[in-house]
């Protein structure tokens, strides 16, 4: 076999060949049907877990009865606090275990702001009332005796200085000279038991019911920033579409000057960034505490705390200029290729102009992912919160039922209270043994499964609506006269009509090899700890190969859509069509698409910088002019980083029709080479200009008489 064979054969002349066939029919039927079956089960797991699942159990703390503190509508509508009845007892192992404190646990309106015992509360009928809120209901201090209402866990043994934090009272700890802690400026103080507590005790006591809620914590400050600045994120999100949206329309006119300004552009704003991050590394030599490294820092949940030691912004300078050399290099090496993709651009932004509707073809692209990724969200949120209440018996002294679970509807009348005196029957955590939860996992899976599919199948639907309008384009042999009328809608309706099928196969071989990629960083997340080097190198090397085979699918899949969308066959003949394609023109799409996508990605690249860099003047308030109107923030990096990645995929949604536009123009270049030999009778369908580029760099295409 030839290597011409193995590449598959070239293609022929055909006369009345004019671009996207028409006259097709349905491909890839089974797995359409699979695809819609699919969707139907993801419906019914959707409102399966809506009707399970409770979104208050991550917004709202729970009490030991299972109740959510500060609930509108509820009867602890104005207890928005959670309170502990020992905080001591949160230094157990078992909080990292079950994740519960094993005291009790009560809401309340305000947390305690002076220490007080219970005996000195029941001596002294003024305190009353101020103890009695922070007891359980019905407690009354003249039938009931000081160790009865002990016994009965109806009030703590004493009260705290205390400050709420994260909607938890939580001891009111300070530090004086020397590194002595203190709780409300005292060392040591009554427990209310005959016994001193030394506020060191109540620190470790702190650090640990925090365990559970340190998360929670930096995501809740995370949500108060979004709360601050939402509209300023979306005047900047609008911003960075007009100037996606401008650039895209100069690029039209002006391709060839725009794509120089670009380069210049983004090397001057990453040239900018390295200036900007040596001033500031330094500014902070000699500062106190500057010096320390990232290591010695460890995670910190205020992340301000990293922009302060010079570490940081060494790292930063060091990453912007490994990647400006990097880019000058390429310019340097690639001078003579960005010619003929520039010629490449050009001939998109004609194509683009024919075909103005596909600059907003992208809206609906990025509406379509929108609801299939808050389709997601949503039900992985009821998926979580669906567990029951669960309740387990905690006890001080010796006794075989502690840990079991119980029920406190009736756990006063049971035999577990009779033997063991002091156990109660208090929240634990949420869970459930019924058939519901026990494959409450798979639901999660399937959830994150058809997450990928879905979005991955919104893009194949975009990618193949924009290939057959630009093939419409480029087959037009008199444009714009021979181009049809309203191509995207065109093009969109014969994706959904005959090729549903054949972009759910292709986006489902995507999607199993990112579930397989999530599965790999799960378990790589695991194994952190792990002391097998042999386990660790094995997992490094498969994440690896399953990036690299996602890559490759993603060219293959994009190249295949194309075939689709002009010829309508079915994915496997049209990946394979694509493909033998490619390999019959190797070294051109190395040399021109490949540097045609380069220089989009600089296109992006700068739009990203331009919005990134503005939005940290502002939201750092370093720019006077505007700081009063920037908002009060915890992180200010939250809505910078949420402006960078948003305006990248607004940057990538206007760019991907260049792109996909560029890419179809290249595949039909190419089956034009091979179909026609310039002749009278034969002649080519590309720009003269294109032509002559190749000419000159020894690109001319050859006939294939």
């Amino acid at each position: 076999m030839t290597k011409y064979e193995r590449q598959g054969e070239s293609r022929k002349f055909d006369p009345n060949f004019k671009g996207p066939i028409h006259n097709r029919g349905c491909t890839d039927i089974l797995c359409c049907i699979l695809f819609i079956l699919a969707l139907f089960g993801y419906f019914a797991v959707g409102i399966l877990a809506w009707s399970q699942g409770d979104p208050r159990k991550v917004i709202y703390p729970t009490d030991s009865r299972g109740q959510f503190c500060g609930q509108a509508g509820t009867p602890l509508e104005k207890k928005p606090l959670l309170f502990y009845f020992n905080i001591l007892k949160c230094a157990s192992p078992l909080v990292l275990l079950e994740f519960q404190c094993p005291t009790t646990q009560l809401c309340v309106e305000s947390c305690p702001d002076r220490h007080l015992t219970l005996v000195k509360a029941k001596l002294n009928s003024k305190d009353h009332e101020y103890y009695k809120q922070y007891c359980k209901e019905g407690v009354d201090f003249a039938k009931l005796s000081t160790p009865e209402i002990l016994r009965d866990s109806l009030c703590p043994a004493m009260l705290m200085p205390s400050k709420p934090f994260t909607r938890r009272c939580l001891p009111a700890l300070g530090t004086m000279k020397g590194g002595v802690v203190v709780v409300g400026n005292e060392t040591t103080f009554d427990g209310g038991e005959g016994t001193a507590v030394n506020a060191t005790d109540v620190l470790e006591a702190s650090k640990k019911s925090n365990v559970v809620v340190e998360a929670r914590q930096v995501a809740m400050r995370i949500f108060e920033d979004y709360t601050q600045s939402w509209h300023w994120i979306l005047l900047g999100l609008v911003i960075a579409m007009v100037v996606s949206l401008i650039f895209i329309v100069l690029l039209r006119f002006l391709a060839g000057i725009m794509v120089w300004v670009m380069i210049v552009l983004v090397i001057l704003v990453i040239g900018y960034g390295i200036f900007h991050c040596y001033m500031e590394f330094a500014s902070l030599k000699g500062e106190p505490g500057a010096d320390v490294t990232i290591r010695d820092l460890g995670l910190q949940t205020d992340f301000s705390v990293y922009l302060q030691i010079r570490q940081t912004w060494l790292a930063f300078m060091i990453i912007l200029a490994i990647v400006e050399v990097i880019i000058i290099l390429l310019l340097i090496f690639l001078r003579k290729r960005i010619l003929i993709a520039i010629a490449l651009i050009k001939e998109a932004s004609r194509a683009v102009g024919h075909v103005m509707s596909s600059l907003f073809y992208p809206l609906l692209t990025f509406a379509l992912l929108a609801v299939v990724i808050a389709y997601w969200a949503i039900t992985a949120v009821f998926l979580s919160t669906s567990n029951e209440q669960v309740y387990k018996v905690f006890n001080n002294s010796e006794c075989e039922y502690s840990r079991e679970t119980c029920d406190p509807k009736t756990f006063n009348t049971s035999n577990i209270s009779t033997q063991c005196p002091d156990a109660e029957c208090l929240f634990a955590f949420y869970g459930g043994e019924t058939l519901y939860h026990k494959y409450l996992i798979l639901f999660q899976f399937y959830n994150v499964f058809l997450f990928f599919w879905c979005a991955n199948f919104v893009t194949a639907l975009g990618q193949v609506t924009l290939s057959g309008a630009f093939a419409s384009y480029y087959w037009a042999f008199k444009k714009p006269e021979d181009i049809p009328a309203f191509p995207i809608f065109a093009s969109l309706g014969r994706a959904l009509r005959y090729h549903t099928g054949s972009l759910a196969f292709g986006s489902l071989i995507l999607s199993m090899v990112q579930v397989i990629r999530v599965l790999l960083e799960y378990l790589d997340h695991k194994l952190k700890g792990a002391q097998n080097k042999f386990a660790k190198f094995l997992l490094s090397c498969m994440k690896c190969c399953f990036w690299c085979l996602e890559k490759c699918i993603k060219f293959l899949n994009r190249n295949a859509y194309i075939m689709i969308a002009i010829y309508g066959k079915s994915f496997c003949p049209s990946a394979r069509d694509a493909f033998f394609l490619l390999m019959r023109n190797i070294i051109r799409v190395a040399v021109l698409d490949k540097v045609t996508d380069f220089l989009l990605f600089l296109g992006k690249l700068l739009i990203v910088g331009i919005v990134g860099i503005f939005s940290f003047f502002f939201f750092s308030g370093r720019i006077k002019a505007v700081e009063e109107a920037a908002p009060s923030l915890n992180y200010y990096w939250v809505p910078i980083l949420t402006l960078v990645v948003g305006s990248y995929l607004i940057a990538h949604g206007f760019f991907s029709v260049y792109a996909m536009c560029v890419d179809t123009l290249f595949l039909c270049f190419l089956e034009d080479l091979e179909r026609n030999d310039g002749s009278a009778e034969r002649p080519y369908f590309m720009s003269q200009h294109l032509l002559s580029l190749l000419k000159k760099s020894n690109e001319e295409p050859k006939s294939v008489d």
